[in-house]
């Protein structure tokens, strides 16, 4: 009981911290560097731009997921029907926290289950850890355990070795990583998709992980919440190296959107993704689907759910904007479109 307390307590402390500002990477997340080539002689009839997109086999109204949060901890249940909630207004995805307290304590399923009875139909992402992953002996029935227990449409496995490293008593250990997750992909007919939590996936990373059956990979690269600052703070240290660790965001994404001329796979891209213009260049750079989380969960515990509906729904006004001026009415013609550097603008 005593290692269940324990994490129940880490993921409060997690989201405790999170509400702040302090866990914040000072470096940018890359997309400031580019700027959209306007376009003059735009066709586009503003109000019949297509937002929608497909993803896990299901139409969704935005490319835009409510990333993975929280879960395990008695105050997580309330935080999750809400963003629930928010999904299923709005019809977008929304991923699920750490799903390993649901295998430790079965008295917080609850925290999880709430994810699915207020989100509908909406693409719902069951997550694990890429530790659990590396040493579990049953890594395919808790697999599939997870994903029943959320009514999951795909698993999401986060890797986080900058967090592990600096966490007192992190699992440092991710040996049989790739085999494990391998041989899960192989078992179950369920997608695995692949995440960072904000030190980013570089595209040799991304090759390995494609070559292996992932469906998917989420960037989530330097920008956004750093997850070693968040550790930092929990253990009153200081270091300002580890704390910026990481690839910024737009790099992964345009460098692993090079993978799709010989894998078909989703890519999401995360980390620092807090605006609709950042939302914008991130699809023009190749990404499939944008996700957001901790200025969500900001939001939510300020303003509830109707103050996270609209925050998502004028980010996409304004890419409606942005489509607009650069000439795409739909989010494959923005997918398509590229950016410039600024320094090409002189």
């Amino acid at each position: 009981m005593m290692n269940q307390s324990k994490t129940s307590r880490r993921k409060k402390e997690h989201i405790e911290l999170c509400l702040t500002d302090k866990v914040k990477y000072d470096k940018s997340n890359g997309f400031d560097r580019y700027e959209f080539e306007h376009n003059a002689i735009t066709e586009v009839d503003y109000s019949k731009i297509d937002l929608e997109t497909k993803f896990l086999g299901k139409k969704v109204s935005f490319p835009f997921l409510i990333s993975c949060m929280t879960g395990g901890t008695s105050e997580a249940e309330k935080i999750n029907e809400k963003l629930a909630n928010v999904a299923k207004e709005l019809n977008i995805s929304i991923g699920i926290g750490s799903q390993r307290q649901a295998l430790e304590n079965s008295e917080l399923h609850s925290t999880y289950k709430v994810v699915r009875k207020n989100a509908g139909n909406v693409p719902i992402l069951s997550n694990i850890g890429a530790a659990q992953v590396a040493c579990s002996k049953n890594i395919v029935e808790e697999v599939k355990f997870l994903t029943d227990l959320a009514q999951a449409d795909a698993m999401v496995v986060h890797f986080n070795p900058l967090q592990e490293l600096l966490q007192k008593n992190g699992d440092t250990n991710f040996k049989g990583l790739l085999k494990n997750l391998e041989k899960v992909i192989n078992k179950l007919s369920v997608p695995i998709i692949c995440k960072e939590v904000g030190s980013g996936i570089s595209k040799t990373a991304a090759k390995k992980l494609l070559e292996i059956g992932v469906s998917g990979i989420d960037v989530a690269g330097a920008g956004g919440t750093s997850w070693a600052a968040v550790e930092l703070l929990r253990n009153n240290q200081v270091d300002n190296y580890f704390k910026e660790w990481g690839l910024p965001t737009s790099y992964c994404v345009r460098t692993v959107a090079e993978l799709k001329r010989q894998h078909e796979f989703s890519l999401i891209a995360s980390g620092g993704i807090n605006n609709g213009i950042d939302i914008a260049k991130a699809l023009a750079l190749g990404a499939d689907l944008t996700a957001s989380a901790r200025v969500l969960l900001q939001e939510v515990m300020r303003n509830d759910v109707e103050g996270v509906s609209k925050l998502i729904q004028d980010w996409f006004e304004t890419v409606k904007k942005i489509m607009y001026l650069t000439g795409c009415s739909n989010v494959k013609q923005l997918s398509k479109l590229g950016l410039k550097m600024k320094e090409e603008l002189v």
